[in-house]
Order: structure tokens, then sequence, then C-alpha cells
């Protein structure tokens, strides 16, 4: 029999960053970018909040849910406000662990709840929709650069 923290700290494969973008002000437009530093308070542009949800991550892989949720088609990332788009690793399965993506190190810190502007962005049921699906927070370990297609690795699991 496997032990759990042996299942805790097996993952399929890497992720990649499949999309990343920056608000410059409070409230502005999401601006997509090829490439960023990452700074120790947070991506450089980007109007953060520093310390533990200095960068907030979103899984590719829950855009489709919460576009079936509203009743679209898709849903661009941009519109859910979150800075890194990441595919092919379960965040979920993250809380607590450090995340090398492109040469920075990033922990996962805490659920990113949707706040009520999602109503307004997504429309009626916008806000619920995100509910379970909105991504995460993270801290910056290690400042440094990320650009799109660069992987998303785990180099330490929660304790």
């Amino acid at each position: 029999m496997i032990e759990l923290r042996t299942l805790l700290s097996r993952h399929a494969q890497d992720g990649r960053v499949a999309w990343i973008g920056i608000r410059p002000k409070r409230h502005d437009s999401m601006v997509p970018q090829s490439d960023v530093h990452v700074l120790q308070d947070g991506l450089s542009g980007d109007h953060a909040r520093p310390g533990k949800r200095a960068v907030t991550l979103i899984q590719a892989e829950h855009l489709p849910v919460i576009a079936a949720l509203i009743g679209r088609q898709d849903i661009a990332p941009d519109i859910l406000r979150r800075n890194i788009l990441v595919s092919g690793l379960n965040l979920s399965a993250l809380r607590g662990a450090i995340l090398s993506v492109g040469t920075a190190r990033l922990r996962i810190t805490t659920v990113c709840a949707p706040c009520s502007r999602m109503e307004t962005a997504l429309g009626h049921g916008g806000y619920n929709a995100m509910r379970g699906h909105g991504g995460w927070c993270a801290e910056v370990v290690a400042p440094g650069h990320l650009s799109l297609g660069d992987p998303v690795q785990v180099v330490e699991h929660a304790q």
C-alpha cells in the first residue's frame, strides 16, 4: 500500500505557463505579457498585494468549467484577473508547495476567492461559477523571470 505522503507528492506531469497578465493599477484591465520579471512583491508592472497574495494563478483546465457554469463557450483568461494561467498541473493539490515558474520560485498560499466584480465581468451567476475555480494566491520565495511556455514544476512539497 502506498503511503499518503507519497501519493501527495506525485504529479503526472509538470505544468506550463499558458498566459501571463498584469494590471498596472487597481481596477485596470489586464494587460497580457509574453514574459515578465517576478519581483519580491509580485510581477513587475502589476498592482499587486505584497506578501502571501503577491501573485495569482489559475488553472487553464478550470476556464471551460467556469464557462459551462455561465452558459458560455469559452472565457478569455484576462476576464478572471489572475496573473498566471497554468495548464497541466493541479494547483489545488499544491497548497503550501513551492513551485519553479520560469526562474522564479512561488509558494502557493491560499485560495484566490472571486470578488463581486465577477458578477459584472461574467454576467448573472459569474460569482458562483468562480467559487472553487478561482485559482490560488502565491508569495514570491525567490525573484526571477518567467515566459509563456515555461515549465511549472514542484520543487518542494508542503510540510
